[in-house]
């Protein structure tokens, strides 16, 4: 008797054990609860460069527009000729609205990359892309804010015997200065263009 007694009690704590599992908010429930769903891109921020006019700009000079950024240099031999070539073939697939956009490259090779060098460099591309440069603290400060890894190297094939490895991401910032999404030099024109036009 006794034993089915404690039995018969072993099992409603048991029951009840399970039941406050179920209903009741557990430390597991309340920790998941506790941690945002989304939260902000800590890509982008302030600038202060010199466009390929030789007139100092900061980021706040873009404000009121989207932005297309693109960190690269002009003797880059392929990665960034083909970023910049979709950037501006996107533009132009998607027609009067792309006026709302500024396409901008920054350059990573401040000391080859000189306003005058990005003048003669930018138009081969977009009538609208702005050049970027800089001292190289201004550099590393932008690279900073945009979270791009850029490296000078040795490149024997190079005139100047260096070269530079860096990231290849185009970033689209919106109207605030704020990170929306980031393509690469491999992304399709038509979906670069399909996400400007969402955006837009």
């Amino acid at each position: 008797m006794n034993f089915r007694l404690a039995a018969i009690a072993l099992t409603a704590t048991l029951l009840g054990g399970l039941v406050a599992l179920v209903v009741l908010p557990g430390p597991r429930e309340q920790v998941t609860r506790a941690l945002p769903s989304t939260g902000k891109a800590l890509v982008g921020g302030p600038f202060s460069l010199v466009d390929q006019t030789g007139k100092a700009v900061t980021d706040k000079d873009f404000r009121g527009r989207f932005m297309l950024v693109y960190f690269g240099f002009t003797n880059c031999p392929d990665i960034c000729p083909s970023g910049l070539q979709v950037m501006s073939a996107a533009l132009d697939k998607l027609g009067p609205k792309a006026d709302q956009v500024t396409p901008i490259l920054i350059t990573v090779d401040p000391e080859r990359d000189t306003p005058q060098q990005l003048a003669s460099y930018v138009p081969s591309f977009h009538p609208r892309l702005v050049g970027l440069t800089g001292s190289p603290e201004q550099i590393a400060a932008a690279l900073k804010a945009y979270r791009v890894y850029a490296k000078k190297v040795e490149d024997p094939k190079s005139s100047a015997g260096f070269t530079y490895d860096h990231t290849s991401i185009i970033y689209l910032m919106d109207r605030e200065g704020n990170y929306v999404a980031h393509f690469t030099h491999a992304t399709s024109v038509d979906r670069i263009a399909e996400r400007l036009a969402q955006v837009l």
